[in-house]
């Protein structure tokens, strides 16, 4: 393809390839011949196919895009004592910053796959990988010499994995019986089959195959000479090219090492193990054992999201629950489960809600009204859908101002397409005029869409349908307990009432969807399907009566949170009668005057053995906390006293008895081997910075690696393919 890709070079377009990462270690990758962009999926390393996910998805692309890339690049930059460390160097999520401006909606990533296919590749390495592929290449070369010699024909002249045998209709529904009996199922199109191979495949496994084809009626009349078999890779596309050239893909060859390997990193991870995550608009709860338990049983996990609806009747049983809870939750009427994101749901949503003003003859109404204090992602999705986003200003407590709503809707009452809303809202409150807002939207001609962002404050007291809202989506990785695992697995389905539910999202292989249904969103009918399984689990374990209890103890244990810091801190929007909902905002801009940032508060908290909250959204210079129902009223009452000791320390720099340049805030966090160093070039004691309350010094004390990350060295100086630690030293 490199003339090809050069022709397009010249006339300033862009190529962009699928490409199977497999296939790659034997086949010229597309950035040798020309491509600006590869994309792709990992399930090929070492993922199982769980009906359709989860998996990483890759997106790789030349370093002149680097900035461009949608989501978020590991870079090396160095700490505060210029050791090595490693950041997020486009860790601001873009849509953020840019919202209607930016290039994609992406929120959450598969990173905790990606873990898993990343590992996948440092055990295996650059040659076994080769090797593996090799093996699948020649199971192929097998299939097709066996088919071609009993006379049929292979449809593709070269292949890697996939051979697809014409065969006409007749043998082709003779086929599929034969081998629906054997337990083997082909891909059909019109007239021939697709046979896809991997490496679990085995030799025998070819046999039965070309067993099968012996046995149809058109083999057995075949009188024709067989065909000649092929070579499945022609040599001017075999790679030549190293990969995977860094050494930690050339280390850790035994298991017991990959081990050791994957202990030492989690070793350096602060996670649910250690405290809570208090992560506002996140939800970091308790994933239970038992809920995760069947994502690894293999008559979940080694399912094909094509296989016949019949032979997997749990699975469909799962998923047709699992949308009636999440109906009747919500409140509303009909449940896609495909979109693999909450960012995906916005954009599953806004779709359906477009579909049905085309149906309704409005194709004019494009315009969505968008609450200042909203999630980047949303306005970033109404573009993506199409819209044109018109901003909605909030009163001075944070709430949607209903008379710019108003003007608003005013101004584009022919063309209104939807309101995006936040319930509870962005800042933390359950507005008291929610059900007015969707009013006003309605009377104008528009739809609400409903994020549901903070769906944990909701279930079992109010609902999506019950504050009138037309479309909503829900995060199964916060209210529903599946893990975030570092950003993903997620999934965002998407609830729609009566009217809507005609549009739900079709797949072309399995029937999903309404009548009029938009295309597909998603690779799979159910996106990532195995984690569905946890979701349905923590549903029917807790019932009724357990999800109702679950949100009364978020929003209690919130408001706990509150009635204890806002002794010390100023709490920002509590509602009407003073309460919160299940996630409260901390002002800490009165500091800054003395020098002490909202991020000196987010690191010194990790000496105390706390993630920090999220830090300065949605208002700069504030953390937003939210404990969810699992946490007890003993770590509640042990992150608000670390809060306060942090207050305490705060004011002895405001008084002066604290370097405002030099203290504990500032320099945080300390890092193990700075304590236990002959050199302590600090003002203030070893055991004031790391142990600064007595439960830390017998239980709880979490140590970093490094001490505070130098940022902007890190975006000057943005690495995406990391050489070997040797490089950085002698530099």
């Amino acid at each position: 393809h490199q003339a090809w890709t050069e022709q397009l070079k010249e006339n300033g377009i862009y190529t962009i390839v699928a490409a199977d990462l497999l296939s790659l270690t034997l086949i010229t990758p597309p950035g040798d011949w020309g491509a600006d962009v590869v994309v792709g999926n990992t399930q090929r390393f070492g993922i199982p196919m769980g009906a359709g996910g989860p998996h990483a998805a890759y997106f790789a692309t030349r370093e002149e895009f680097k900035r461009q890339i949608p989501g978020r690049i590991i870079g090396i930059s160095k700490d505060a004592d210029g050791k090595l460390a490693y950041r997020m160097a486009l860790q601001t999520r873009e849509q953020h910053i840019k919202r209607e401006r930016a290039t994609s909606n992406i929120c959450t990533a598969q990173a905790l796959l990606a873990i898993m296919a990343g590992m996948y590749a440092i055990y295996h390495g650059p040659e076994n990988l080769r090797n593996i592929a090799a093996r699948v290449n020649n199971l192929a070369g097998d299939l097709e010499a066996g088919l071609s010699k009993l006379g049929f024909k292979v449809l593709n002249r070269t292949w890697f994995d996939t051979l697809t045998v014409a065969l006409g209709d007749k043998a082709q529904k003779e086929i599929i019986e034969l081998s629906s009996k054997r337990g083997i199922n082909f891909a059909q199109f019109e007239g021939a089959v697709s046979i896809s191979l991997d490496e679990t495949t085995s030799s025998g496994e070819i046999e039965d195959i070309i067993q099968l084809f012996k046995q149809l009626s058109i083999a057995a009349k075949r009188t024709s000479t067989p065909i000649a078999p092929r070579q499945g890779i022609p040599a001017g596309l075999k790679r030549t090219s190293d990969f995977l050239t860094h050494p930690i893909f050339n280390t850790h060859k035994t298991e017991t090492e990959l081990m050791r390997y994957i202990k030492s990193l989690e070793n350096k991870d602060l996670s649910l193990l250690h405290s809570m995550i208090p992560l506002g608009s996140c939800t970091m709860k308790l994933n239970a054992a038992a809920e995760l338990m069947p994502i690894s049983m293999q008559a979940f996990s080694r399912i094909h999201p094509f296989t016949p609806l019949d032979q997997i009747q749990g699975y469909v049983e799962v998923t047709k629950k699992l949308s009636e809870y999440l109906c009747e939750i919500t409140g509303l009427s009909a449940c896609s489960l495909m979109p693999n994101s909450g960012a995906q749901g916005e954009f599953a949503g806004l779709m359906v809600i477009r579909a049905y003003h085309d149906q309704n003859g409005n194709a004019q109404r494009n315009v969505a009204l968008i609450p200042s204090s909203a999630h980047g992602t949303n306005p970033a999705s109404a573009v993506m859908a199409g819209m044109k986003v018109v901003v909605v200003k909030c009163d001075e407590k944070g709430n949607i101002d209903i008379n710019d709503l108003k003007v608003k809707a005013e101004e584009h009452k022919s063309n209104l397409g939807a309101l995006m809303v936040t319930y509870p809202s962005t800042h933390g409150v359950f507005e008291t005029d929610i059900v007015e807002i969707c009013d006003i939207i309605h009377e104008y001609g528009g739809l609400v869409y409903m994020d549901g962002a903070n769906m944990n404050a909701q279930v079992g007291l109010t609902s999506p349908g019950e504050i009138q809202a037309d479309v909503c989506h829900l995060n199964l990785h916060k209210t529903f307990a599946i893990p975030h695992g570092g950003g993903g697995p997620g999934m965002g389905p998407i609830c729609v009432n009566e009217k809507l539910s005609p549009f739900l999202p079709n797949h072309p292989l399995l029937e999903v969807g309404g009548d009029n249904g938009i295309p597909a969103i998603s690779a799979a009918p159910w996106g990532s399907a195995s984690i569905l399984l946890i979701s349905y689990a923590y549903i029917r374990l807790l019932g009724r009566q357990g999800v109702l209890d679950a949100t009364r103890y978020a929003i209690v244990n919130a408001n706990y949170l509150k009635s204890k810091l806002e002794k010390e801190f100023t709490v920002l929007y509590t509602g009407k009668n003073g309460w919160c909902a299940h996630e409260l905002i901390v002002d800490l801009r009165d500091f800054k005057s003395i020098g002490v940032s909202a991020e000196d508060v987010a690191k010194r908290l990790i000496d105390y053995g706390f993630h920090a909250p999220t830090l300065s959204f949605p208002v700069a210079g504030t953390i937003m906390i939210e404990p969810t129902e699992s946490e007890s009223k003993a770590e509640l009452d042990r992150f608000v006293e670390a809060l306060i000791q942090i207050k305490r320390e705060i004011d002895e720099i405001a008084r002066g008895e604290a370097d405002k340049d030099n203290n504990v805030l500032v320099n945080a966090p300390h890092p193990i081997w700075k304590a236990a160093s002959d050199d302590w070039p600090y003002p203030y004691t070893r055991k004031k910075a790391v142990y600064p309350l007595p439960w830390l010094e017998y239980e709880h004390k979490f140590w970093v690696n490094v001490s505070r990350i130098d940022n902007a060295y890190g975006d000057r100086n943005l690495v995406c393919v990391c050489p070997p630690i040797e490089a950085y030293e002698e530099a």
